[in-house]
């Protein structure tokens, strides 16, 4: 799901559910998108949000993809079924080939990351830090 063709340059990869689009997304995003030149989005199955967010999501992932493709500096997003493994994240980085990870501070994924990192020759990049209260979680129990 995108507007461009993944082109031969500098890859930037991300990853998350991106269910309700606040601030702290956003300046993730931004600050990925200026370590390269495309931007993809790897997007979480609503299945995923389910399972480890232990909620249903506020926008099911055709929704949340069409949302992040919106942004101008979201080159492209591909929509993840629900991985069983950790190995489907390393055969998905390693179809991607990204140059750089892009990770918030305090990634709990931040191993696994490391470890794809290595094996395709990209760098890990912290470019944002959580923004505190700022999270899906925290904006949803504002309105209950």
């Amino acid at each position: 799901f995108g507007r461009r063709k993944i082109p031969s340059k500098k890859i930037v990869l991300v990853g998350g559910c991106f269910d309700l689009l606040h601030y702290g997304h956003l300046t993730f995003l931004r600050n990925a998108k200026k370590s390269g030149d495309f931007l993809l989005v790897a997007l979480e199955s609503d299945e995923f949000i389910k399972k480890y967010k232990k909620r249903d999501p506020i926008h099911l992932q055709e929704q949340r993809a069409e949302i992040l493709t919106s942004l101008s500096y979201v080159d492209a997003v591909v929509k993840l079924p629900l991985f069983k493994s950790d190995k489907e994240y390393f055969n998905l980085v390693r179809m991607i080939k990204p140059s750089v990870i892009a990770v918030t501070e305090g990634d709990t994924q931040l191993k696994n990351k490391k470890k794809q990192a290595k094996m395709v020759g990209a760098r890990i990049k912290v470019v944002s830090s959580l923004v505190k209260n700022l999270s899906s979680k925290e904006i949803i129990k504002k309105f209950l």
